[in-house]
């Protein structure tokens, strides 16, 4: 099974840059998308053989995710929701969760904390409730699994761009970005505790010590040329996952935003 998250920074403008090409040569499973910048139905994104689960934001060009399911190898899913069920937290655009048999799938736009962390206090609140709202698929929401006669809690695996990079091998200038949003010590700190919540970071799973390989680099400074970049594009998985781990990748070579497409290989 092959999953695939890509920040595309404006899907009309990426569909421009080759988008609908990749996914029809990639072919995966599920395609996450974020950052669409578009409402459902605002204009036609022709996937063919994909089913489209959208979760736009209430304001206009901003913010928004979409999850691609193939219907011919995942069939349809036994359910999809948007946003986290929390009045204060969904009006972003920024969550959409598909039930399979056997997993959750989350696609996730974590806020940006902003230039000089203007926005630091609602991302920690963020944080927490996404938190436990991942824990809470993992131990409550199983209904379906039960009626079925499935024992146990049903893992969530959880991607996109998550807006932090965790250590410092995850960032090209770790020092001089110490303060600023995505490399906060409280935002590290927050991915810490999600980690420690029983969440494997897959990537790290299978390249502990890589260096150099990142997911978004900025627009400005030639970053990407010089691979002046961050990791903060992600695939968790829960811990029950750990022996279906088959290989996880960032596509750097992908262009068509200033993020690549990571991805997530299971048995």
């Amino acid at each position: 099974m092959k999953l695939i998250s890509w920040n595309v920074n404006g899907i009309r403008a990426c569909v421009k840059k080759g988008f609908l090409d990749f996914l029809a040569e990639e072919q995966p499973d599920v395609l996450c998308v974020q950052e669409t910048k578009m409402q459902e139905g605002q204009e036609e994104i022709p996937t063919d053989g994909y089913l489209q689960f959208w979760c736009s934001a209430e304001k206009k060009g901003y913010s928004g995710v979409l999850m691609l399911v193939n219907e011919m190898t995942m069939g349809k899913p036994l359910s999809v929701t948007t946003g986290m069920g929390i009045e204060e937290h969904d009006n972003e655009g920024r969550v959409v969760t598909a039930e399979f048999d056997d997993f959750y799938l989350v696609s996730v736009y974590t806020p940006n904390s902003q230039d000089g962390l203007k926005r630091l206090d609602y991302r920690m609140e963020w944080e927490d409730a996404f938190r436990g709202y991942l824990k809470g698929l993992e131990t409550d929401g199983n209904v379906r699994a039960a009626a079925d006669g499935a024992a146990g809690p049903k893992p969530v695996i959880v991607c996109g761009d998550m807006n932090v990079a965790h250590e410092e091998i995850d960032l090209k200038n770790p020092k001089t970005n110490r303060k600023n949003a995505g490399f906060s010590d409280e935002e590290r700190a927050k991915m810490t505790e999600l980690l420690g919540a029983g969440f494997i970071d897959t990537f790290r799973y299978f390249y502990p010590d890589a260096e150099g390989i990142y997911s978004w680099w900025s627009y400005r400074f030639n970053a990407r040329k010089n691979n002046a970049g961050w990791r903060i594009d992600y695939f968790l998985t829960s811990e029950d996952l750990e022996p279906r781990l088959k290989d996880a990748k960032i596509l750097t070579e992908v262009f068509g935003s200033d993020h690549c497409p990571v991805v997530l290989e299971l048995d």
